[in-house]
C-alpha cells in the first residue's frame, strides 16, 4: 500500500470528507515559499500551510533554535510554580510589543486552546467578582475562532456546523460586517451604523448583565478575509466598554506581521482591547503555540491581595510554554526585527493587493478584499450559491495544475502568502490566479 492509501486507511483529517474516496495531496518537502510534493511537483504556497509559515519552509535558524533548546531541556511541567526559562524570556518579549496593559500571557498549544482559555478565563474572572450570571459570548456569523468544544461553538461559518454538538444556550451570533454584502444603496457609514447597533441591541436584548464578552477577529480570515467598515472595532469596543462587557480580539491570524505589525488591533484598527489570542505566526508554523493575553487590569482584579478565597486557576494544558515552542517563537521574533520583515510587509503587501485588484476586470470575479498578505477573491457567476462554489473549486484544481497552492472556501479563493514573498511572487500568484478563473470561466460556459 502507498503513502496515500495508508494515510486513507490510518488518518482523519481536520475538516476532511469522510465519504469521499478523494486521497490526501502528500506535502514532501518545502524551501523558501514552495513545498514539492511526493510526486517531486513544485508547488507556490499560497497560503503558508495555514495562515502560519511566515517565514517561508526550511530556515535553518529555525530548526537549530528549536534542536538547540531540545537538548537542553526539551520539556518540563508549567503547572503550579514551575517553569522553564524560554517562556519567562517569551512572555516578557511579547509583552513589549503588545498594546496598552496586556502583559499577562498564558501560553496554549494553539489558536482554538487560546479562545478556549480566553473564554474560560472570562467566566473565571466574574464568577470571582460575585457577577456569576455574566457568561453569555457574542461573536459573529462568518467567523472561526476554533475546534475545541466551546471555540467552534463561536464559529459562524454555515459550512463549520455539522454533526458534532455546539454549546447554544450562552451563545449569540449578530451578523457579519462584510461591506460587499450590504443592502443596495446603503453606504459604507451607514452599514457600519447598523452592525455597531445590532451588537448594542443583542446586548439589551441578553442583558447587560447576563452578557460576559464579545469575541471579534480584526480581519475576519477563513470566514472570507471580511474587512470591516472603517471605526467598526472602535465603535463595538465603545458599546462593550458602555455595558462592562469585555472584548476579546482574536489575533490569531493578524499578530505576527501578516499585516504589516507584531498586533493588528491597535496599530491598524486603534483599539485596546480587554483579550488577545494569538497562535499560528508566532512561531512561524515551526512548532505548535499560541496564547492567550490578558489586560494587567484584568488579572490584578482576581489576584493577590484581591484573589478570591482557594481561588485556584484550574486551566491549562500539558504543554503549555513548552520550552521547545516557546524558543522557537523567540528566534522567530528574533528574526522578524533582524530583517525587518514587518517593514517588507508593508512595502510588498499594497502592492500584491493592487495586483489582486486588476482581477476584477474578468466577469467571474465579484470582489477583491484584504490588507496586506491577507486576500480573498470572491467568484460570483450566478445568483445560485452551488453554482458559485462549483465554480471556485475548478478555480483551485485549475491553479494547482499550473503549481499554485490557494485555499478555497465555498466560492472564496482564499490567499495568505508567506511573509517573505518578493513582488515577483505575488505577480506570480495573481497571474496563475487570473489565468485559472479564465479557464474556468471558459470551460464552465461563462465567458
Amino acid at each position: 500500500m502507498n503513502l496515500a492509501g495508508k494515510d486513507k486507511k490510518h488518518i482523519i483529517h481536520p475538516w476532511s470528507n469522510l465519504g469521499s474516496d478523494a486521497e490526501s495531496m502528500i506535502i514532501e518537502s518545502g524551501k523558501g515559499v514552495h513545498v514539492f510534493d511526493s510526486e517531486g511537483n513544485k508547488f507556490l504556497d499560497s497560503i503558508s500551510g495555514m495562515w502560519c509559515v511566515n517565514l517561508g519552509y526550511g530556515n535553518e535558524e529555525m530548526a537549530q533554535a528549536i534542536a538547540d533548546q531540545c537538548v537542553k531541556l526539551a520539556y518540563y511541567t508549567p503547572f503550579g510554580a514551575m517553569t522553564s526559562p524560554p517562556s519567562i524570556q517569551l512572555a516578557t518579549e511579547l509583552s513589549a510589543l503588545t498594546p496598552g496593559d496586556l502583559n499577562c500571557f498564558q501560553f496554549t498549544n494553539s489558536g482554538s486552546t487560546a479562545v478556549e482559555s480566553a473564554i474560560r478565563f472570562v467566566h473565571y474572572y466574574f464568577n470571582c467578582l460575585g457577577q456569576p450570571e455574566k457568561k453569555h459570548i457574542i461573536y459573529r456569523e462568518n467567523a472561526y475562532h476554533g475546534s475545541t468544544y466551546l471555540a467552534a461553538s463561536l464559529n459562524g461559518k454555515r459550512c463549520d456546523r455539522s454533526y458534532f454538538d455546539y454549546v447554544t444556550d450562552i451563545v449569540h451570533a449578530t451578523s457579519d460586517p462584510n461591506p460587499f454584502k450590504r443592502p443596495q444603496g446603503m453606504s459604507i457609514e451607514d452599514f457600519c451604523d447598523l452592525r455597531v447597533n445590532e451588537l448594542r441591541d443583542k446586548i439589551l436584548e441578553i442583558g447587560p448583565d447576563k452578557v460576559a464578552c464579545f469575541i471579534a477577529e480584526p480581519i475576519m480570515g477563513s470566514g472570507g478575509v471580511i474587512v470591516p467598515p472603517p471605526g467598526y472595532h472602535k465603535k463595538t469596543l465603545d458599546v462593550c466598554r458602555e455595558y462592562d462587557v469585555l472584548y476579546i480580539s482574536d489575533e490569531v491570524v493578524t499578530a505576527f506581521g501578516r499585516l504589516g505589525h507584531y498586533f493588528a488591533s491597535e496599530e491598524v484598527f486603534g483599539i485596546v482591547p480587554d483579550i488577545i489570542t494569538v497562535a499560528k505566526g508566532i512561531s512561524s508554523g515551526y512548532q505548535p503555540l499560541g496564547a492567550a493575553i490578558f489586560s494587567q487590569k484584568l488579572v490584578d482584579r482576581i489576584s493577590g491581595d484581591s484573589a478570591s478565597e482557594n481561588s485556584y486557576y484550574t486551566n491549562g494544558f500539558t504543554y503549555s510554554g513548552h520550552p521547545v515552542t516557546c524558543a522557537a517563537a523567540l528566534k522567530y521574533l528574533e528574526i522578524m526585527k533582524r530583517d525587518k520583515l514587518t517593514d517588507h510587509v508593508l512595502e510588498v503587501g499594497p502592492y500584491f493587493m493592487e495586483r489582486l485588484e486588476t482581477l476584477m476586470e474578468l466577469p467571474a470575479v465579484g470582489d477583491v478584499r484584504g490588507r496586506c498578505l491577507m486576500a480573498c477573491v470572491e467568484c460570483v457567476v450566478s445568483d445560485n450559491e452551488d453554482e458559485n462554489i462549483a465554480f471556485a473549486q475548478r478555480v483551485d484544481e485549475f491553479c494547482q495544475e499550473k503549481g499554485l497552492i490557494v485555499r478555497p472556501y465555498e466560492n472564496l479563493c482564499i490567499l495568505s502568502p508567506p511573509l517573505i514573498i518578493e513582488k515577483k511572487h505575488a505577480d506570480q500568484i495573481v497571474d496563475i490566479l487570473g489565468d485559472s478563473i479564465a479557464s474556468t470561466m471558459d470551460e464552465m460556459g461563462y465567458s
